[in-house]
């Protein structure tokens, strides 16, 4: 089906055309984290928790790449399962949770960011390196314009 043409009508509908580029991504994604046993979502938020440093509270982590309370929660709880994270008092504000990675969250994490960067290459390999480089800024300065609210449409699941 990759070499199906595109309808004349839907050639240029912005929002088909992510969908259907955003729709292979997820399944290329999903397959190249499996090994991991994480969801793409779940990669993001370990990916915030690194970032965060030792001292980000679940909600401030959510709050920083636009996830819901609930899914952080529940992301939280699948990563925790796994043995990738950890809740704990903080050791500035006893009155205050904070989430890190253990040890096997880092080695996870650094291994399925490998495979995540690889998926990335190779989707955009059918673009040259100056067109790839341009779309993912093009992409985020679209995110960074728009915020990062969430925008899923009325009854559509997180």
């Amino acid at each position: 089906m990759k070499d199906a043409p595109l309808p004349d009508a839907l050639a240029g509908r912005l929002g088909y055309l992510l969908k259907q580029a955003h729709a292979r991504l997820a399944v290329e994604m999903a397959a190249a984290l499996a090994p991991y046993r994480l969801h793409p979502r779940e990669l993001g938020v370990m990916v915030a928790i690194e970032a965060g440093g030792r001292d980000s509270s679940q909600m401030e982590i959510a709050e920083r790449i636009g996830l819901d309370r609930t899914s952080m929660v529940g992301v939280v709880d699948a990563l925790e399962e796994k043995g990738y994270v950890e809740r704990h008092r903080s050791d500035r504000d006893r009155r205050r949770n904070v989430v890190t990675l253990t040890p096997e969250g880092e080695r996870t994490l650094s291994a399925a960011e490998r495979a995540r960067e690889e998926v990335d290459r190779s989707f955009l390999a059918p673009l040259d390196p100056a067109a790839a480089a341009a779309l993912v800024e093009t992409l985020a300065a679209l995110h960074r314009a728009h915020g990062r609210e969430d925008v899923r449409p009325p009854g559509c699941p997180g």
